[in-house]
C-alpha cells in the first residue's frame, strides 16, 4: 500500500497548486527545469491567465516549450531565458502565485545549480510582486553540493519575515532518509 496524502514535497506542492491557482491567475515558475510545474500551471490558469517561466538553461526551456506546444498551452506561457533574480526586469504586474524548485535540472548537468545569493534576491523580488493573499512555494533540495547552504539561507530569510505581513510554513518529512527535500510555503497577508 502507498501513502495517499503525504507522498513527497513535489506532490504536496502540486496539491497546493490545484487548491489555490484559479483561472485567470498570473503565476510564476522561477525554476522551469523539465517543465512539469509550468505545464500544470498553464492548465490551471486557463486561457485568460498567464504563466511566466524562468530558467538559465536553453535545454530546460526547449523541453518545456515542446511540452506546452504538444498540449496547445504555449500561448498562455512566457518563457524567459534569464536568472530568476532578474524577475523584476520581466514582470511588471502583481502575481498570484510563485513557485521554486531549487537545485539542478533533473537529468541535466549537476554542476549548474541554483545559488543562495541569487535565490534570495529572487525571493525578495517575488514577494514584492506577490499580491495580498498570494502564495509562494519553495522546494529546497539538500543532497547536492551547495544545496544545504541554499536551504539554510532560504530558511533564515523566511524566518526573518514580519509575521504581520507573511505567514510561513515548513513541510518536511522528518523520518525519511537520504536528504528529503523541504517545502516552504509563504502567504503574503
Amino acid at each position: 500500500m502507498r501513502f495517499k496524502h503525504f507522498v513527497n514535497t513535489v506532490d504536496l506542492a502540486r496539491k497546493i497548486m490545484h487548491y489555490y491557482v484559479k483561472e485567470g491567475y498570473k503565476v510564476v515558475d522561477c525554476t522551469v527545469g523539465n517543465g512539469n510545474d509550468t505545464l500544470l500551471l498553464a492548465k490551471l490558469v486557463g486561457p485568460d491567465g498567464r504563466v511566466y517561466g524562468f530558467d538559465i538553461q536553453a535545454e530546460a526551456l526547449s523541453i518545456t516549450k515542446e511540452k506546452l506546444v504538444n498540449e496547445k498551452l504555449d500561448e498562455r506561457v512566457v518563457l524567459i531565458k534569464d536568472g530568476h533574480e532578474n524577475i523584476d526586469e520581466h514582470i511588471y504586474e502583481e502575481v498570484d502565485f510563485v513557485i521554486y524548485n531549487l537545485g539542478y535540472l533533473p537529468g541535466g548537468d549537476k554542476e549548474i545549480i541554483t545559488k543562495v545569493d541569487t535565490t534570495l534576491t529572487s525571493i525578495k523580488k517575488s514577494l514584492a510582486l506577490l499580491r495580498s493573499n498570494g502564495i509562494l512555494l519553495i522546494t529546497c533540495y539538500t543532497g547536492h553540493k551547495g544545496g544545504l547552504e541554499e536551504k539554510e539561507g532560504v530558511e533564515n530569510y523566511l524566518r526573518s519575515l514580519n509575521q504581520r505581513k507573511y505567514s510561513v510554513l515548513e513541510f518536511s518529512f522528518n523520518n525519511q532518509r537520504n536528504n528529503p527535500p523541504i517545502l516552504y510555503g509563504v502567504e503574503k497577508l
